[in-house]
């Protein structure tokens, strides 16, 4: 078991020399990507702090509480960014060329190799805007000991959680000619996900909650944050994580055999 982290470990940190050397390459798109990110971190706050200069509370919480709900989401699509999303958008190309077939005969994990391959450091850069945000709205809403001991842990649940989902709906491409559609519904999802849950209609929000969880990557882990009494959401949170894991596994599995490998 040791041996076999150790050889993933080694794997990722070559993937992750190999990206950085990509990324340096183009010293202006690699900068470029990071005032992006930062750009779009700081409307989305400013957006919610616009909001409050006219109510006082949006559903249950106040300025503050949003402001660290939204921090968070933040800190959850910056890891994502960074470890992950450029590999959705290329994985359909595999598909259609035929080059995930070098996946599939390396004697390691095809998903692994499909979803970790390519990674963005300059996003990895900006978990220094995003790291103090996560800790400056913590103050302002007094997280408990309790909650900033579970808060790395949390964050981390909301990343794995929302990325079971979108690899589970990257399993849809292997069935389309071009599954780059599959990428934009996981934007938009994305998009419903950078807002509480109490915001939705309560059709949407079941919805959204208990047949495609994404409203769980953010909303439950801040939840428990600032109630850490209340255990139920980080419960849902793990239990849809293990379900979409193994649905992922089954659907993989399931489209491999659709999967129509350039030398068929």
């Amino acid at each position: 078991m040791g041996s076999r982290i150790k050889q993933y470990l080694s794997i990722y940190g070559s993937f992750f020399s190999t990206s950085f050397s990509a990324a340096m390459s183009f010293r202006g798109h690699f900068v470029l990507l990071i005032l992006m990110d930062l750009v779009f971190y700081y409307t989305h706050l400013v957006s919610i702090d616009i909001l409050y200069d006219h109510i006082q509370t949006i559903g249950i919480w106040d300025r503050q509480q949003l402001l660290f709900f939204a921090s968070v989401m933040l800190a959850i699509n910056q890891i994502s960014m960074t470890l992950v999303s450029e590999n959705y958008w290329i994985f359909p190309l595999s598909i259609r060329t035929g080059e995930l077939d070098f996946s599939l005969i390396k004697p390691v994990n095809a998903v692994f190799l499909s979803f970790f391959r390519i990674i963005r450091p300059g996003s990895l850069i900006n978990v220094c805007f995003t790291g103090p945000a996560v800790v400056y709205f913590g103050l302002q809403v007094g997280l408990s000991p309790l909650a900033w001991v579970c808060l790395p842990f949390a964050v981390v649940g909301g990343f794995l959680l929302q990325n079971a989902i979108e690899m589970f709906l990257s399993c849809a491409m292997f069935w389309m000619m071009d599954g780059t559609g599959i990428n934009f519904i996981r934007v938009e999802l994305q998009q419903l996900a950078r807002w509480p849950d109490f915001v939705y209609p309560r059709l949407l929000r079941s919805s959204l909650t208990l047949v495609l969880p994404v409203l769980l990557i953010g909303s439950g882990p801040v939840r428990f944050l600032l109630d850490p009494t209340d255990g139920w959401p980080l419960v849902w949170l793990v239990g849809f994580l293990g379900l979409f894991w193994l649905l992922l596994g089954f659907f993989w599995r399931l489209g491999l055999k659709a999967y129509e490998s350039a030398s068929s």
